[in-house]
């Protein structure tokens, strides 16, 4: 019962408390997080084609995928637009010069690209590639070692994200919000509730979704995990320049974990420089709190 639980949180934790002094060898730890995430997003590809019953499956993964987006992106709409009723953030603010969305939004569907590329190769059915499974679990052991290398080493303390307020506040709606939705999800598709749960506490962390619920429940709840959560990166970098004017904490709450990596110069040039303490630490603890709400709700 324990022993998912138990690969998501010791390597986790070991690379939590290896502190690094280094600044370049950070850097390195950066950029091969980065490297991992198409490394484990091309073997889920390949562990795709070897489904029984392809063609079906691939129409299940669609609609799931999108029911799970539809319910979880419209109740964390919903529940941002209700703080921010409640509890406005206000800011004036200079926006900046945003590059393309589109140019934004095709970095993304280049993800979407490596999971392809590892489909196609999968296609092949070479015998060597039967070995996808294990490759993706040690794939994970090794990103869950660099995050917890990473956030422990960001210098990010405690009372830092106790005393950011706003960044609790928003982290805290989404997370429970995600996982209404999630719940709501799983009862429209017929899913056991507690798989809509896991699905739902990915947050946007499409990577580690992706192959920790493959690794769980199989390929075809793993990519729709992977789908659900990469399409709210998309819908967020679409939607934060002009969500930003009216609903700061939409704008923020949408990009889920993502938002102290990926869409973090987003939010900071649509919204200033004083969203990015907010920004950094609602990231972070949905980061830190998303593989530990999958490993319970998958085990």
């Amino acid at each position: 019962m324990y022993s998912g639980l138990l690969i998501i949180l010791v390597p986790l934790v070991l690379g939590y408390l290896i502190p690094v002094k280094n600044r370049g060898l950070l850097h390195l730890v950066n950029q091969m997080l980065s490297w991992m995430v198409y490394v484990i997003l091309f073997i889920m590809g390949i562990s795709l084609a070897f489904l029984d019953n392809l063609g079906t499956n691939l129409l299940m993964i669609f609609r799931y995928s999108s029911v799970f987006f539809v319910c979880i992106f419209a109740i964390n709409l919903f529940a941002l637009w209700l703080l921010e009723r409640r509890k406005p953030w206000k800011s004036k603010y200079q926006q900046e010069a945003l590059p393309s969305r589109l140019r934004m939004a095709l970095d993304s569907l280049r993800l979407c690209g490596v999971v392809v590329a590892g489909f196609m190769l999968g296609l092949t059915q070479w015998h060597w590639l039967t070995y996808a499974g294990e490759a993706s679990e040690a794939a994970l052991i090794f990103l869950l070692v660099l995050v917890g290398l990473q956030l422990g080493n960001s210098s990010m303390t405690l009372r830092q994200i106790v005393l950011n307020r706003r960044g609790m506040l928003v982290a805290g709606v989404v997370g429970i919000a995600s996982l209404g939705g999630g719940l709501i999800a799983a009862l429209l598709l017929g899913l056991p509730l507690k798989t809509g749960l896991a699905v739902a506490s990915g947050y946007g962390w499409y990577s580690l979704s992706g192959i920790v619920l493959t690794d769980a429940f199989g390929p075809v709840i793993g990519s729709a995990a992977f789908f659900n959560d990469l399409a709210r990166e998309l819908c967020a970098i679409m939607l934060i320049p002009t969500l930003v004017r009216t609903s700061r904490s939409s704008a923020l709450g949408l990009c889920g974990a993502t938002s102290m990596d990926f869409t973090l110069p987003v939010l900071q040039r649509s919204g200033g420089l004083d969203m990015v303490p907010a920004a950094v630490v609602h990231g972070f603890v949905l980061s830190l709190i998303a593989p530990i709400l999958m490993a319970v709700f998958s085990s």
